[in-house]
């Protein structure tokens, strides 16, 4: 990214915007009051932005910048260098440069050079897509829905100037470690950024000596450690270790996945990321850093265990459970058109393959799969197999593969068997591309929706590719390896505990597409291709980190019976509404007025 210095160019930017704004009112010693506008009949207050009469001076933002060392900076599009000026906020500021625009032009897919920027989401459809890369340097470029300050945060003090700062200045606040969210919760029109993506200290322990009745062995990652580095880490102890994660390996461990619950390849076996937290370092919504465990704050403890991301803290490190890393095996399949274009026998395959899905998590397995990505596709890789030799995995499968031959169509599979789950991840785990722009939803089916409704599941499935999207799958199961007594001591959606298969849908749209197409895409997939999901499983989810946050009764679908709860723990830790994440707890009344730029509260 193109970020600039604050002391170089900031202090000029900020000048001429201050003179156009106005007077400054004095600083505040708490929330100030929202910003009155009214949209489509509705009256709001809102948060202060650029051009506002409430918007920071000169003087307060320097004063920040000193708080924070040095770290403000002013936010620009990724590709900015590709174009001759960036349109920002505050004026036309020069930017290109020909050499970082073919380094970012070369790498805008990588997750990980998406991550490693202030701040850039690695989806871009609610970044409005209005600065991408191009060849064309007289194009234009204008901030679209991007934040417009970050700091880039060295330490907890950084992080606590930076939210009292937006607290007491009413600005709209984002927290971001990877920018790794389907929902676009990392970026924000007009918005003030923590970047926590410093944070990179990783501790391992033996014995857990904290609160609770854990005592085994734990690891404590800071705020930015993501997945691939806590996980080669935990490799290379004597014995070696592992620990829940996401299935993609460039995500966060400390922030959004937990606080979203946080699945992954060991959730049939361990649970929820969730599930294993044994302590977390946050600092709330008032700037004081706390911790929260079973006995300090415990009821904050609670909350961040799959309440809500953005909702109530900002996590500067948190302490997980390990486990001894042992043999596993994985196998592919893949079922396309190079095995048959005979479309019945291609869906009667599809159900025989989700007809099994209670018979995999029923014994330990978890699934990854991808359905209709490249048209009448079927790819599963892999069938993961943790503490299962080949044999006992082959064993495990050998019925759909019998059901499969039976029914006479072909197929590609393979196996293979590693020394740890680790090499497994590893070796058979595709990666993942950033930089593609689509609306995200999603559902998942209860083991009781499989063995009821298994063949209605596969018509809303065959809905959802009619409809010109497509699914990513995840089989899992986060109540087998979790005793019954603990499911109530996090607060993820108790219907989870009787999961079988959790799917992404993903509806293609440009972020820069006009906005009638965008609102039909919306709809299409909230009442469509989501809907038929909902109603071929009643008694299925939503995961938060990986669904439609605009769909019906978004509540009980995210959270259940643990809503009410939630809602009264948001008003106690963020009564003024500092955090903010769309469809969390406490958030009904705000929205993203004006086309999805100002976030505002109904009053």
């Amino acid at each position: 990214m193109r970020s600039l210095m604050f002391n170089v160019v900031t202090s000029a930017l900020l000048l001429v915007q201050n003179a156009v704004a106005g007077p400054q009112a004095p600083a505040a010693t708490g929330a100030s009051k929202g910003v009155p506008r009214t949209w489509n009949g509705t009256n709001y207050e809102c948060k202060c932005y650029v051009g506002d009469s409430c918007w920071p001076n000169l003087q307060k933002w320097n004063t920040l910048n000193a708080t924070v060392g040095g770290n403000l900076r002013i936010s620009t599009p990724p590709a900015a260098p590709c174009y001759n000026s960036y349109q920002s906020p505050w004026g036309n500021i020069s930017t290109y440069d020909a050499a970082q625009c073919a380094s970012i032009t070369a790498n805008f897919a990588s997750e990980q050079f998406q991550i490693d920027l202030p701040t850039a989401g690695l989806w871009t459809y609610f970044t409005n897509d209005t600065c991408r890369p191009t060849t064309n340097p007289t194009d234009t470029c204008t901030p679209g829905y991007y934040p417009v300050v970050v700091i880039m945060a060295k330490k907890t003090s950084h992080i606590q100037a930076g939210i009292r700062f937006a607290s007491q200045n009413n600005l709209r606040l984002i927290i971001r470690n990877t920018g790794h969210d389907f929902l676009g919760r990392s970026v924000g029109w007009g918005a003030l950024v923590i970047n926590t993506h410093s944070f990179q200290d990783v501790a391992f322990t033996n014995s857990w000596k904290g609160a609770g009745t854990y005592k085994g062995s734990a690891v404590t990652v800071g705020a930015g450690v993501q997945a691939i580095n806590v996980l080669k880490m935990a490799h290379a102890l004597d014995p070696p270790k592992v620990m829940v994660t996401g299935e993609c390996a460039t995500v966060g461990v400390a922030g959004g996945l937990v606080q979203g619950g946080g699945h992954g390849p060991l959730t049939t076996l361990k649970g929820f990321l969730a599930d294993t937290a044994l302590e977390f370092e946050v600092i709330t919504a008032d700037g004081v850093p706390r911790k929260a465990n079973a006995k300090t704050n415990s009821d904050l403890f609670w909350a961040l265990r799959g309440g809500g991301p953005a909702s109530f803290a900002v996590i500067v490190s948190a302490t997980y459970k390990t486990f001894d890393d042992v043999v596993s095996t994985g196998t592919l399949l893949n079922i396309n058109t190079t095995h048959t274009t005979n479309a019945t026998l291609f869906w009667q395959a599809v159900t025989t393959f989700h007809s099994y899905s209670n018979h995999f998590v029923d014994n330990g397995l978890y699934v990854y799969y991808e359905l209709g990505t490249t048209g009448q596709n079927l790819h599963v890789q892999p069938f993961v197999g943790i503490g299962k030799t080949p044999a006992q995995l082959q064993a495990v499968l050998k019925p759909l593969f019998d059901d499969l031959d039976a029914m006479g169509i072909k197929y590609d599979t393979s196996t293979k068997s590693f020394k740890t789950f680790f090499d497994l991840y590893i070796d058979m785990f595709e990666g993942e591309a950033a930089g593609n722009s689509a609306l995200t939803g999603g559902w998942t089916a209860s083991r009781t929706d499989v063995a009821k409704n298994n063949a209605g599941i596969i018509s809303a499935y065959q809905n959802v590719l009619n409809n010109g999207a497509f699914i990513v799958g995840h089989m899992w199961n986060a109540g087998a390896g979790v005793p019954a007594a603990e499911w109530n001591n996090s607060a993820v959606n108790p219907r989870f505990r009787d999961a079988s298969d959790k799917v992404i849908t993903i509806v293609p749209i440009g972020g820069n597409a006009p906005l009638a197409d965008k609102a039909a895409a919306q709809q299409k997939l909230t009442y469509v291709v989501d809907g038929g999901l909902r109603a071929a499983a009643p008694n299925g989810a939503a995961y938060i980190n990986e669904a439609d946050p605009f769909q019906p009764n978004w509540q009980e679908a995210f959270w259940g019976t643990n809503y009410p709860r939630l809602l009264t723990l948001r008003q106690k830790w963020d009564p003024n509404g500092v955090f903010y994440a769309v469809s969390t707890p406490g958030t009904e009344k705000w929205e993203q007025i004006e086309y999805g730029t100002r976030l505002c509260k109904k009053v």
